[in-house]
């Protein structure tokens, strides 16, 4: 039997429901990235750099090559990678005091230069990279959200061109990498799921989550806070489907500028 329109008691018009419109505050759509910009090389003195910019978020990122290890690696032929982060005062709306300045690093600091290293160690051959250390340095020079994203993005060319460097000396073959790596933030924020938060967004964002994934879509680390409601799995399985589309978009742009960059077969 059809069924008849539902009235509006106060008027003979059928009720219809209007979709709910979302607006962000630089008008991209839920699904949409910000412009991203890899600019490699950026630091001559360094072997490999590249500063990364993700709408105003600019991140200077420096691979650096030493040929020694941390005493528990020691005559172990294994290398290590090993991150550090930092922002500049000024790269936030109202000064941030030097951490130098204040004796020690801050929590925050230590978890995000942590994640760093451990995002790229995940992909790389430390036993073909030899017993050698390679310094990412990750240094904020504007900040408006993802500023940690937009660090292992960035890392990882650095990495990339810093192992070029390698094997154009001849001291490796092929860059000890198994895989290309990045990372994007995924929210909730009024309801809504949206990917690659600016500040704005990120700042009251119901929940928060980074995910850090290989080309091969395999997940190396993902942080999720419900920071003002919780979430369910079909929420969670539409921001993996975000986060998986946003990074496969940023491993496209790296995979651009290290097409060059002979992989470990």
């Amino acid at each position: 039997m059809r069924q008849e329109p539902r009235w509006n008691r106060n008027c003979r018009t059928p009720a219809v429901r209007i979709p709910s419109m979302i607006f962000r505050s630089d008008n991209r759509a839920p699904e949409q990235i910000r412009p991203v910009n890899i600019i490699p090389d950026f630091i001559s003195t360094a072997e490999g750099s590249a500063l990364i910019e993700m709408g105003n978020t600019r991140v200077i990122c420096t691979a650096s090559v030493e040929e020694t290890v941390p005493a528990f690696l020691r005559n172990s032929g294994k290398g290590w990678i090993s991150g550090e982060y930092g922002m500049l005062p000024r790269s936030t709306l109202t000064r941030t005091t030097r951490e130098s300045a204040k004796g020690k690093q801050s929590g925050r600091t230590q978890e995000i230069q942590r994640l760093i290293g451990r995002s790229l160690r995940a992909v790389a051959d430390l036993k073909r990279l030899g017993e050698r250390t390679i310094w990412i340095d990750c240094d904020v020079i504007q900040a408006d959200g993802g500023t940690r994203t937009a660090s292992i993005t960035g890392a990882f060319v650095a990495l990339g061109l810093a192992l070029q460097r390698l094997i154009d000396a001849g001291t490796l073959t092929a860059a000890p990498i198994k895989d290309f790596v990045a990372a994007i933030s995924v929210g909730i924020v009024d309801g809504e799921v949206l990917l690659d938060l600016n500040y704005e967004e990120d700042s009251r964002a119901d929940v928060d989550m980074n995910f850090v994934m290989t080309a091969g879509n395999k997940i190396v680390e993902l942080q999720a806070t419900a920071e003002h409601q919780v979430f369910d799995d079909a929420q969670l399985a539409k921001m993996m489907a975000m986060a998986r589309q946003g990074i496969q978009t940023l491993i496209a742009k790296q995979q651009g500028l290290l097409g060059m960059l002979a992989l470990r077969q």
